[in-house]
């Protein structure tokens, strides 16, 4: 990789995490103000300050060198039996957070979240309005010379109406049937010419990484039929079902990674999210923006999760309280965010350990060592 690349993959990943960490963090700043919470700091990344500023209502601003996140520290965050006295001489009356009703304290933990989403409607409502919508066909476009289709007879033109038993009506039925029955024989419907063929088929088996569990594929491309601008009403509408779409695909993705559909060892951290910003970015801005709709809607999903530190496990705590009438237990809430911190940091070490894995730099470390 030459020195261009990596420079336009850092600022592509820092551009696009810097994007959706403040969104992210705007939504929480703007529901405490709306709340009549003080807000004591808003900060754009981890470790110490670059450069800071305080602007008029006694927030005070930061940019950090760590771009893995941020955070808003809403005043009187802490309870107050673990607050000290010189914490509490410095609370504002009617301005902290721990004062506030559960439903408003609610409100701030899920904006940050719902901003998220919202982020990832403006971006393909603006992608639509102004590039198009493309369109992905089930006509096949072409056949990758070898694969399972081009020996099962499929050819450039064929539209693949039925795998197996099934009925697809899309190129999501179609990926969805084969990308878990790698090596399966089964067959494939076609529609060719005004008539339909069975072909009888092996499903292809790929790995995308060296230990990586194989997934099916039948080598071929659809046809896709280039976008047209959108007025802006009908963008407004089909961003909002992208954004859906793009939510309901991500949990059914989720789900196959906890029912053991796919492998864990599909997920990506940190490192394969800079990998793909620079990947994308190549193709132009706006693929860029469309990457960034979906990682939005990704970390909007995931900050709704019910883990502990998490802002889903914070309204998870805040529902009981509603219904209960009284916080949870301060040693329920200690021990709840200790093992969500073990979840999480597991996560991101196992996680980055895929990335690393991915980039084979564990076989250029066995190949040194042999």
């Amino acid at each position: 990789m030459m020195i261009h690349d990596y420079l336009r993959t850092l600022v592509s990943f820092v551009f696009v995490l810097g994007v959706l960490v403040t969104i992210h963090e705007l939504g929480h700043y703007l529901a405490a103000r709306w709340r009549g919470v003080h807000v004591e700091v808003f900060s754009l990344g981890f470790g110490p300050a670059l450069f800071k500023w305080r602007d008029r209502t006694g927030t005070e601003w930061r940019v950090c060198p760590v771009p893995l996140g941020g955070y808003v520290r809403p005043h009187g965050f802490e309870d107050p039996e673990d607050a000290t006295e010189e914490q509490k001489a410095a609370w504002i009356p009617g301005r902290t957070f721990h004062d506030k009703s559960v439903g408003s304290r609610a409100i701030v933990i899920l904006a940050g979240p719902v901003f998220n989403f919202l982020l990832a409607f403006v971006l393909f409502t603006l992608l639509f309005a102004t590039a198009g919508e493309p369109h992905v066909r089930d006509e096949v476009a072409s056949v990758q010379s070898g694969s399972a289709a081009a020996v099962a007879g499929v050819q450039q033109g064929d539209v693949i109406t039925r795998v197996g038993a099934r009925d697809v009506h899309g190129v999501e039925d179609i990926l969805g049937e084969v990308t878990g029955r790698a090596g399966v024989q089964t067959t494939v419907t076609v529609r060719r010419q005004g008539q339909d063929m069975v072909l009888p088929v092996t499903i292809g088996s790929v790995s995308d990484s060296a230990g990586a569990p194989a997934h099916g594929q039948l080598g071929v491309t659809f046809a896709v039929d280039g976008g047209k601008p959108q007025s802006l009403p009908q963008a407004v509408v089909s961003g909002a079902k992208a954004t859906w779409n793009t939510t309901v695909r991500t949990l059914a993705g989720v789900w196959q990674i906890l029912s053991g559909q796919h492998s864990a060892k599909e997920m990506g951290g940190p490192l394969k999210i800079a990998q793909l910003s620079g990947q994308v970015a190549q193709y132009g801005f706006a693929s860029l923006l469309s990457f960034m709709a979906l990682l939005s809607v990704n970390l909007g999903l995931i900050n709704l999760f019910p883990v502990p530190l998490l802002d889903g496990g914070r309204l998870v705590f805040y529902a009981i309280e509603a219904i209960r009438g009284r916080p949870v237990s301060k040693r329920v809430q200690e021990i709840s965010f200790q093992a969500g911190f073990a979840v999480l940091a597991g996560l991101f070490l196992f996680s980055t350990f895929n990335d690393l894995s991915g980039f084979g730099l564990f076989r250029w470390i066995a190949s040194l060592a042999g």
